[in-house]
């Protein structure tokens, strides 16, 4: 177990997962200091401490780690693959130089099967971590609903919503992989520990078919060729059913946000 008087610091606090991580913390009395390039916005929650570094050129980490329980990592730019290295790689010079106690990652499903730069990206950053001199707990987590969601209706804009033919995806609420963040920060250092999957595996036609019924959109719903270079998609390397232990639905996710 973690010392609870420590805060757990939390990069990417101001992104999807980074949010919904942070107020789980704070939700269940865990000290939490967020790690952003930016000054605290309005929104943030007054209970977090803040600090600002930039975890490109190391501005900042020094302070941001000293005296922490915990590092969660969810920080990751999929536009600029190559920056999460850097990135980590800082992180880890600046934990081990603090002694941080545990350093928990958050990857993705299939980032060492999928031939896709952002996931050889994950992946590598998978083995810094592993070899960083700091003890580690990795945890790999399927696609959250809001990413899908955003996929889909950037696929549905026009008369016709297309749905790449041949592949499926495994949603899953962020919130709870926040949870089993929460979960691993308390365990302490556990290694790789089981991948986290949403609760069904579902065609993206039928994903399709779910999300423009939430948003009460009428499209006819065209199956296309996928490209080849992503072809580790249409293998299901990104799945994983038998670790499909999320509870919330696409569609339940999708009726919530459409009310």
């Amino acid at each position: 177990m973690v010392d609870d008087l420590r805060p757990v610091l939390v990069t990417g606090g101001t992104g999807t997962l980074g949010r919904s991580l942070v107020h789980t913390l704070l939700d269940a009395g865990r000290p939490v200091r967020v790690l952003s390039r930016r000054e605290r916005s309005p929104a943030a929650p007054s209970e977090a401490e803040w600090t600002v570094g930039d975890l490109l050129t190391g501005d900042g980490l020094p302070e941001a780690v000293t005296g922490v329980s915990a590092v969660v990592h969810c920080a990751s730019d999929p536009r600029k693959p190559d920056d999460d290295l850097d990135a980590a790689v800082q992180l880890l010079l600046a934990a081990r130089a603090a002694a941080v106690p545990h350093l928990v990652y958050v990857s993705i499903v299939g980032v060492d099967r999928v031939p896709y730069a952002y996931y050889k990206a994950k992946h590598r950053v998978e083995e810094i971590v592993e070899d960083g001199g700091v003890p580690w707990t990795i945890l790999r987590a399927t696609q959250f609903h809001d990413f899908v969601a955003t996929m889909l209706d950037y696929l549905s804009r026009g008369p016709v919503a297309l749905a790449p033919a041949g592949m499926s995806d495994q949603p899953i609420d962020v919130r709870e992989v926040a949870s089993r963040l929460a979960q691993l920060v308390d365990a302490g250092p556990s290694g790789r520990v089981e991948d986290l999957g949403g609760p069904q595996v579902l065609t993206v036609t039928e994903l399709m078919r779910t999300y423009l019924a939430a948003r009460g959109r009428r499209r006819p719903v065209w199956t296309v060729p996928f490209p080849g270079p992503l072809s580790g998609f249409r293998h299901g390397y990104h799945l994983t059913p038998e670790h499909a232990s999320g509870r919330l639905t696409f569609a339940e996710w999708a009726q919530s946000r459409s009310r």
